[in-house]
């Protein structure tokens, strides 16, 4: 695939002679050289045009034709397409929209007209060698539109025994996405890919944008899986693979069309694949991504259609196929062989994926050439491009970062002494040549064998990531003895919108860049993929209940891998940890976040009648001039924060604009500034008045002091604009009920317990008896709190005389007794 310019003021359709080449076109020559002219009249400085291509397929999405150019060397795009090709299709050209479309009769009845397609500066070509022409249909993306035969490789979906069938509910979507959502059942119905069921299972859908910006449905088959029986047919050993290769110097690399949907799902076994729509009920007849076992169905399908030709002139991994040769000779014989076999089985390619014989060609993870293997550059330029520390913090960054290397590198002290040398002591920092030869020496080392190793697919993976504010990192490692060896590094920084997310999704997100980065090693793997994070709450991934939209679309991704989340501590993620937080990526942190904040004139100001408005608090993100310099006086006079810097710095501990941090929280000594921050923090306007956990959240961003989250939750219990306006949770109390006023004696009585009292001849309690209606008590003595058969001795000492079953309101009462209601004695009295 190339990009071509459309030039209404070139008189003829030309083809740079380096980019002809490499699609091995013929030429023949002018009789007479024709002479180029640029728009000013004067001749090209390239000379004159003496010869001419023959004619070869060219394709624009769906649209295809022969054409012959004429050859030259073309600076900027390998085909220009001019005046000839424009008259000879005159294509309808939206300008405003940018849009192309072929319409006229003529490519109606010599060309597959396309579909409307979005042009940019550069139209996409896509060409197929004209070698290989007669096998175009391989290629045509209406054809592979077709529902595929059963086959004895249909995707079978076993459940294990006792299982609850699943039953998920609809998620909300879009008015966008209820669109793509019509438009996907009608396109798939009428393919013939999905039905309508009436299964008892039922699985959600989802839409996931394209880098196109286009939306792509997939179900949510999460539910399906846990009670799937694994396929375990073997993914082949990407090591072998790439074994096969020695002596080969032409190559061809296809990728199928549709992949997946080329194969069935096992008769009688629909029903299971159910997804439920507001539109109704539907079950595919062909399988998806998200489906478990796919991946190893797929893997088998293809070995046994293919199995004569693996690994003689052909390797298969997935829908990822490489054709190789000893001579370009014998390599078209075998790319024709590949075609044949695709169109024999009804398997598609996709032309704009495929790339025909090459000399070094990029596959799994591996650049390929006769020379041998080389790995892939992206593997190393997270360290390759580690810029040079320019200061002490960054210097200690990197030493931390290759300390954990230094028992796979010789001569490690050597190189890395000229740049320890350069934070000893409290001289200041400088950067020294010997320092910089060290430093890109240790680069060196990291990305060289054996220090980055090849991965063993015979081997457990582990894969350690970490996010920091702007950036993500990770590191593929494999057990090698007792030591986790490096296989690839990983880093990026973060997009505008990607610093937005919450510290669990930008953790989550450093996992998912890894796991797409290196999924040709991890998925299928061998072994359950180890990930260690030092973000606890990942390790519930796989069950929480409540995800948004973009973290469910992310738990779909990761359901294509056997993986499991360990929580280890940040001083164990360290080679991750320092990728995420590069100097490079730190540099203009603190401008970008300052261009971030709101300024006071974006506030719009609110008033009420005649009142006065009032200017808005703010709390700040990083302390300001005069906070930061109350808090240095603070931590000067605190006997803890000297102590701490006495000692040396180490993790999780560091000194920030002279300021002691912890994990780059600034430390509050006690005293005031811890008032102050608590204030910033709940108190003002934008702060809210949240309760103990959002003030946690909001205070934890900046500040720390040790048993931090007791004093936020004894403040904010006492804030009493709280407890004046917020509502009351628990149950109310109960209502004042007065006692009675009785009609005639011992009608009423009221009963008390004083206890607890100093010994006096043997008793420590009191039994107090009140008749209410004369208010004489009446005293009893007692040895402890009357037990209820002694409590039946007093009521008969009380009432034998009067024959009377008084009402009684007891309440007991002591020096050191709580208040028991009368209750307790209401069967005592009866």
């Amino acid at each position: 695939m190339v990009h071509a310019m459309i030039d209404s003021g070139a008189t003829n359709n030309f083809i740079d002679r380096e980019y002809a080449d490499s699609l091995g076109l013929q030429y023949h020559d002018f009789k007479n050289a024709r002479v180029v002219q640029a728009i000013d009249g004067r001749p090209l400085k390239t000379g004159p045009v003496s010869e001419w291509s023959e004619p070869t397929i060219m394709w624009i999405r769906e649209h295809m034709e022969e054409i012959s150019f004429f050859v030259t060397e073309v600076p900027h795009f390998p085909v220009i397409l001019g005046i000839p090709w424009l008259t000879l299709h005159d294509p309808s050209i939206s300008w405003s929209n940018r849009e192309l479309q072929f319409a006229s009769k003529y490519c109606q009845n010599h060309c597959l007209v396309a579909k409307v397609c979005h042009a940019t500066d550069a139209e996409p070509i896509i060409t197929l060698p004209k070698k290989y022409s007669e096998y175009w249909d391989v290629f045509n993306e209406k054809e592979a539109e077709r529902l595929p035969p059963h086959r004895p490789y249909d995707c079978a979906i076993d459940l294990v025994e006792g299982a609850l069938i699943p039953r998920g509910h609809l998620y909300s979507l879009t008015e966008p996405e209820q669109e793509a959502l019509r438009e996907f059942l009608e396109t798939n119905l009428r393919k013939g890919f999905i039905r309508p069921s009436q299964s008892p299972a039922a699985s959600p859908v989802m839409f996931v944008k394209k880098k196109s910006g286009d939306l792509r449905l997939v179900v949510d088959y999460r539910a399906l899986n846990n009670i799937t029986k694994r396929n375990r047919y073997p993914l082949p050993l990407i090591s072998d693979l790439l074994d096969r290769l020695r002596g080969a110097k032409v190559y061809t690399k296809l990728d199928l069309r549709g992949a997946y949907n080329l194969v069935r799902i096992r008769e009688g076994d629909e029903w299971k694949t159910a997804f439920q729509t507001k539109f109704g009920l539907f079950e595919t007849l062909v399988m998806n991504f998200g489906l478990c076992g796919a991946p190893a169905t797929f893997q088998h399908f293809v070995n046994d259609i293919f199995q004569d030709y693996l690994d003689r002139f052909l390797i298969i991994y997935l829908d990822d196929f490489l054709v190789f040769s000893r001579s370009q000779s014998e390599h078209e014989n075998h790319v024709r062989m590949v075609l044949q076999r695709l169109r024999d089985h009804g398997l598609y390619a996709k032309l704009e994926k495929c790339a025909f014989d090459l000399q070094e060609v990029d596959f799994l993870g591996y650049r390929v050439s006769p020379l041998g293997l080389t790995m892939d550059p992206a593997k190393v330029a997270a360290v390759l491009e580690w810029r040079a520390p320019t200061n002490k913090k960054e210097v200690q960054r990197f030493l931390g970062f290759a300390n954990y290397y230094r028992k796979f590198i010789p001569d490690f002290a050597r190189w890395s002494d000229p740049i320890t040398s350069c934070i000893r002591g409290k001289q200041p920092f400088r950067w020294t040549e010997q320092a910089e030869k060290g430093f890109q020496q240790l680069k060196k080392l990291f990305t060289s064998q054996p220090i980055l190793q090849h991965p063993d697919p015979e081997t457990p993976f582990v894969v350690q990531a970490d996010a920091s504010d702007v950036a993500i990192g990770a590191v593929l490692l494999q057990p090698v003895g007792e030591h986790l060896h490096p296989c690839a590094f990983y880093s990026r920084q973060l997009t505008a919108p990607e610093r937005n997310y919450t510290i669990w999704e930008k953790e989550l997100l450093a996992i998912k860049a890894a796991f797409e980065t290196w999924r040709h090693w991890l998925e299928g793997a061998k072994f359950p993929i180890e990930v260690h994070t030092d973000h606890r709450n990942l390790e519930h991934l796989r069950t929480a209940r409540k995800l948004n939209q973009r973290q469910q679309r992310w738990a779909l991704f990761f359901e294509r891998f056997d993986f499991q989340i360990h929580y280890v501590t940040p001083a164990q993620t360290k080679q991750a940890d320092a990728l995420s937080r590069k100097p490079e990526y730190a540099a203009g942190r603190k401008e970008t976040f300052e261009s971030q904040l709101l300024q006071p004139e974006n506030f719009a100001t609110l008033t009420v009648g005649n009142t006065k408005s009032t200017p808005i608090e703010s709390t700040p993100s990083t302390p300001g001039p005069l906070c930061a310099q109350e808090i240095r006086a603070s931590q000067q006079a605190d006997a803890w924060a000297q102590d701490q810097l006495r000692q040396g710095l180490h993790f999780p501990f560091s000194l920030k604009d002279g300021l002691l941090c912890y994990r780059n929280h600034v430390y509050i000594p006690p005293g005031p500034g811890r008032e102050k921050a608590l204030r910033l923090c709940h108190d003002c306007k934008p702060a809210g008045h949240f309760g103990l956990f959002k003030t946690m959240h909001l205070i934890l961003r900046d500040f720390w002091w040790p048993k931090i989250r007791k004093d936020v939750e004894k403040y904010v219990n006492s804030c009493p604009v709280c407890q004046r306006s917020k509502t009351r949770r628990e149950k109310p109390s109960g209502l004042l009920h007065p006692l009675p006023t009785p009609s005639r004696p011992w009608e009423i009585i009221s009963a008390d317990f004083i206890t607890d009292l100093p010994p006096s001849c043997g008793f420590t309690t009191i039994l107090v008896v009140v008749d209410l209606f004369p208010s004489s008590p009446i005293s009893f003595p007692a040895m402890a709190f009357p037990r209820p058969k002694r409590l039946q001795i007093y009521s008969f000492s009380m009432f034998s005389d009067c024959m009377v079953c008084p009402k009684v309101w007891s309440q007991t009462v002591g020096l050191n007794s709580p208040l028991v209601s009368g209750k307790h004695y209401k069967n005592y009295w009866a």
